[in-house]
């Protein structure tokens, strides 16, 4: 077999970025918008000694797991990889993976004891409070968003995004007609000029809040008058649609503000935004806790399925309000104030200066007092607290919730000197949790629990929560046993023995 070949062939299984897995004449062939049960036809791209990568040419009997888009954009979009599937399907197809990454990667050898059964959505769509839209221009030169097509920068225009938030759609159209009346040119990164990069929108799904951020390559957005008027209409047009519905929140457009970035890059937000309208942050609730939402803080795009998932690592924690708890990669104190309920103390640490500024405001904000908040890598950081005061800074509890890469080796190894009763590993890629457990299980600890959770329907993303428990004892007793001691005590069990 080789490049550009036409075959047939039927799904059997599902990759790790959720392609669609087949085989012909003893080669393992990935199909993209394939699912287990498809027969297809596919044309081979790539073609290597064992296995090949195909472009799918035509269904031609479909799987009883396919399902219709409900973006006619979601194929080219790339974003939604699983949106061709079930969602029910999906949900078994992301706990396959987390079951697999644990057994082949972490050597979790009695997984199925210990897996509890995924957190599914109850609306897997328009549960995103967060979104960024790339700004361009169509081949007549008005302006359009969307979204970049998969490992690529070739904009895929969009009206709407069925995961986002309903407001995005008039949203969206208030900001195309704001660019051609106010004639705002268009970012042109070939090149690296004109003026309007990005249009970032967050939303409050508990409070209503709407926040609007333009990235700019300038300092100032010309006739600002303008885009609020119609950013307020489009956030009142939004009410007026869904009034009525069931668990509707009325929505206020509470901040606009522009992110200055005259850099040529990748990177979406600059290094300092300028608030134009309304406040410099929004709010949003996760569970009974509030937090302050800037346009550059890390907050879980999903806040109905973040509620559950911290829900699940207070639960794993086990905390009876006489631990300290060490909350490691803390980011704005979201799983530290979910923690602090139950427990006598929390340390958070986290790298990102602005994050602990904000972790410490959201423990205000919240009346929580039990919580202290350190900037540094923790490897660093608990290590020398530690040695400074170890009564104080030990760590009865510690919650790791690390970036896509995992823990820092430093790290794990600070772990494992901290010798903690309980670790609770939230992760958002099997892979990394997998190969940090085969560390920690080689040096005392042992997996108890695993529950994954779906934050992100329609793509492969998911994560997990791991309850691990520390198999070395706290102390030990030494005891000096003379022989004759010993047989005197076989002798006493010989005696009960006969009675």
């Amino acid at each position: 077999m080789k490049k550009n070949d036409l075959c047939e062939i039927v799904i059997s299984d599902m990759g790790k970025d959720g392609e669609g897995i087949g085989h012909a004449e003893g080669m393992t062939v990935f199909v993209k918008d394939t699912v287990v049960g498809d027969r297809v036809s596919v044309k081979l791209m790539k073609v290597k000694k064992n296995l090949a990568f195909a472009r799918l040419m035509e269904i031609l009997e479909p799987s009883a797991y396919r399902a219709v888009p409900v973006c006619d954009k979601a194929r080219a979009c790339g974003g939604c990889t699983l949106q061709h599937i079930s969602y029910e399907k999906q949900k078994e197809i992301k706990a396959n993976h987390v079951k697999n990454c644990l057994l082949r990667i972490g050597g979790v050898q009695n997984i199925d004891e210990l897996m509890e059964p995924l957190i599914g959505m109850e609306e897997p769509l328009h549960f995103r409070n967060k979104m960024q839209f790339p700004v361009g221009v169509d081949a007549e030169g008005s302006p359009r968003l969307g979204f970049y097509a998969g490992h690529t920068h070739s904009l895929i225009p969009l009206s709407d995004c069925p995961m986002g938030h309903r407001v995005n759609r008039p949203i969206l159209q208030a900001f195309r007609e704001y660019l051609t009346e106010s004639g705002a040119a268009v970012y042109d990164e070939e090149n690296h000029c004109g003026l309007v990069r990005h249009l970032l929108t967050r939303v409050g799904f508990a409070t209503g809040e709407v926040m609007v951020c333009v990235v700019i390559n300038g300092e100032e957005l010309p006739k600002t008058e303008l885009l609020i008027r119609k950013l307020q209409d489009a956030v009142e047009s939004e009410n007026a649609q869904s009034e009525g519905e069931k668990g509707n929140v009325g929505l206020t457009l509470s901040s606009v503000s522009v992110s200055v970035n005259k850099e040529k890059t990748n990177r979406i937000l600059g290094d300092y935004s300028r608030t134009i309208y309304g406040k410099d942050h929004i709010e949003d609730k996760i569970g009974e806790s509030t937090f302050r939402i800037a346009p550059e803080s890390f907050f879980q795009v999903n806040p109905i399925q973040t509620g559950k998932l911290y829900g699940k690592a207070l639960e794993y924690a086990g905390l009876t309000g006489e631990e300290t708890v060490w909350d490691m990669y803390c980011g704005i104190g979201t799983i530290s104030l979910f923690l602090a309920k139950k427990a006598k103390k929390v340390f958070g640490v986290e790298i990102i200066p602005q994050a602990i500024e904000n972790a410490r405001e959201n423990a205000e904000l919240n009346h929580v007092t039990n919580t202290e908040f350190f900037v540094g890598k923790a490897e660093e950081i608990v290590p020398r607290l530690y040695e400074e005061d170890p009564e104080h800074y030990r760590a009865d509890v510690v919650v790791v919730d690390p970036p896509r890469k995992g823990c820092d080796a430093a790290l794990l190894s600070t772990l494992v000197k901290m010798q903690p009763k309980r670790l609770v590993y939230v992760s958002c890629d099997p892979a990394t949790l997998a190969r940090d457990i085969a560390f920690l299980t080689k040096e005392g600890f042992s997996v108890e629990k695993v529950t994954p959770v779906d934050l992100f329907a329609n793509s492969m993303h998911v994560e997990t929560v791991c309850l691990l428990s520390n198999r070395k004892p706290d102390s030990y007793v030494h005891l000096n046993l003379k022989m004759e001691d010993y047989y005197r005590i076989k002798d006493a069990e010989k005696e009960q023995g006969k009675k």
